[in-house]
């Protein structure tokens, strides 16, 4: 299937690509989408960790723009984030176009008992895009690429998204194909750099995460 409407291999944007921390319902295993739970403890430390983290990368914070995706969770991850790398959280604005996928009557589930009343779907590494009124895939794919497709060539952003809405972020960044997709990660304790079409994954330490634990 193809993914894309424009090269991005060819962006001279440059992206941190960050999933906010984990929240109650991570922690529940519970299905969120455009609905919304709060960090847990565990979740604040990591956002905290990966804005001290993106310090150590980045030369000069005031060429960098903070956006983030408009639900709570992800707003709550940038607050702290914007903490870790010693600037107000004034820098923050928010884009709808890269919220989480709608997953429509899954939202707030339990993953194991829709995989246990549907046991046909654990075949399908897409079973997120099966739920009943569900975000359909073409749409997903629309709001990111009028998203990437409005960045200029001079934009240093620092990106706090989602985890499908982040997988399916770089795989048009990446130009991959559907099936691999849902093959990618969708890590709370690390996060991306992207420019010129190369991706590379930036780990938090976890020694700092316990240091964060006294934050």
């Amino acid at each position: 299937m193809q993914l894309l409407i424009k090269i991005y291999a060819l962006m001279p944007a440059e992206l941190y690509l960050l999933r906010h921390g984990q929240t109650r319902f991570n922690a529940e295993r519970r299905l969120q989408g455009q609905c919304n739970s709060s960090l847990t403890a565990l979740g604040e430390r990591q956002a905290y960790a990966m804005g001290v983290t993106l310090k150590q990368h980045i030369r000069d914070i005031q060429q960098w723009q903070v956006v983030s995706s408009p639900l709570g969770r992800a707003l709550q991850t940038a607050e702290r984030v914007c903490a870790g790398l010693g600037i107000s959280s004034e820098h923050i604005r928010t884009d709808a176009r890269i919220q989480e996928v709608g997953l429509g009557q899954w939202e707030q589930c339990h993953i194991d008992e829709i995989l246990a009343s549907q046991p046909q779907l654990q075949q399908q590494p897409d079973w997120y895009l099966k739920a009943p009124q569900g975000e359909e895939f073409a749409a997903i794919r629309l709001r990111l690429n009028h998203w990437l497709a409005e960045l200029h060539a001079n934009d240093r952003l620092i990106v706090i998204s989602h985890g499908l809405t982040g997988m399916i972020l770089r795989a048009l960044l990446l130009q991959l194909p559907y099936e691999e997709i849902w093959q990618l990660e969708r890590p709370q304790d690390a996060f991306y750099y992207y420019r010129h079409g190369d991706l590379k994954k930036l780990n938090v330490a976890p020694d700092l995460l316990e240091l964060t634990a006294h934050q």
